[in-house]
């Protein structure tokens, strides 16, 4: 910086300022200093301007979710790097891959690192270690998954209205077996889905087949196998709910290797790209992950920016796309 002073003719608090971008700079003397920049190849240390600043802030958010190669992490991770790109902020982004573990691992590392606020999809069962964190004043924001063991903010989908939403549809069309493939049966989201997915058969008065209800699935793979096992029952299902866009990947694997993908109904939870040039089309329970993003990203900032009202718990509906497999007739 005083190089660039020296070269531009400036004191060095005029550096300083041009470079933070501040007012009270006239454009000839901005002009100069920007130029001198240029010719030297400065570039501002942000971990020094931290160090020097009142606010400690490091213009650094974290941002920890289930696997960000996943279509809904990814599509989240994105709106919220639209919304801190406005802030001149950078997000430093992990998979917790459901692993307790690595969550606290991770945001003990992101902690020391003094980000400005925290995303989290919690895969561990309570979140009070982020207590003494939460008084101090680090902003947390909860995606996908409430917390539990603290009050925090959080935005999350109606998982079992829309479980309820895609058994329903299906129970519409004249199905009576219906299988259920689900994630992790540990997990808050999975569970809302299965009790979403029973409570359709119970308010259609149809009887539950424990056969038919496959949980604790990690991938496609695995939902591929399960879908093997369902359809080589004496009475095997008419028709499936995968409670997870990579279980309906699975299934639609294990669907066309048998030839069944247009004898057999598939109802998805999360949308992906290409869902809808599968054939059939795969109908689906449809979150609105930009929206979802939008909402994390406002709460966060308001946070950061010093809001300090009461935590806000935000519940989007999801929606029921239909394209074809989910309409299928037993």
């Amino acid at each position: 910086m005083r190089d660039v002073a020296a070269l531009a003719g400036v004191s060095l608090k005029t550096v300083s300022r041009v470079v933070n971008n501040e007012a009270g700079v006239s454009t000839d003397v901005r002009t100069r200093v920007e130029r001198a920049i240029g010719q030297l190849g400065y570039q501002h240390n942000l971990a020094a301007s931290t160090l020097r600043r009142s606010d400690g802030r490091s213009n650094t958010v974290g941002v920890l979710l289930q696997d960000v190669s996943n279509s809904f992490s990814a599509g989240m991770l994105r709106a919220l790097e639209d919304a801190a790109r406005e802030r001149d902020v950078a997000i430093l982004a992990s998979s917790l891959d459901e692993e307790p573990d690595r969550e606290h691992s991770l945001v003990g590392s992101l902690i020391r690192r003094r980000v400005d606020g925290l995303v989290m999809m919690p895969t561990t069962q309570r979140q009070d270690y982020l207590a003494d964190e939460l008084r101090s004043g680090l902003p947390v924001v909860f995606v996908d998954r409430g917390p539990k063991g603290v009050d925090a903010d959080s935005v999350v989908v109606d998982n079992r209205a829309g479980a309820l939403l895609a058994t329903t549809h299906m129970l519409e069309h004249g199905h009576r077996r219906i299988a259920y493939l689900g994630d992790l049966n540990r997990i808050s989201t999975a569970a809302a889905r299965r009790a979403g997915y029973r409570q359709a058969h119970k308010d259609a008065g149809v009887p539950l087949d424990p056969a038919l209800e496959v949980g604790d699935l990690r991938g496609d793979t695995d939902a591929r196998e399960a879908m093997d096992r369902l359809l080589d029952l004496d009475d095997p299902p008419t028709a499936v709910f995968a409670a997870r866009n990579s279980l309906a990947i699975g299934a639609v694997q294990s669907l066309r290797a048998r030839g069944l993908a247009h004898r057999v109904a598939l109802v998805g939870f999360d949308d992906f790209p290409l869902a809808d040039l599968l054939d059939p089309p795969l109908t689906v329970v449809r979150q609105d992950v930009r929206r979802i993003g939008t909402e994390v990203a406002r709460l966060l900032f308001a946070r950061i920016d010093g809001d300090d009202a009461p935590p806000r718990h935000v519940v989007i509906e999801p929606v029921l796309v239909v394209r074809g497999s989910g309409e299928i007739a037993p």
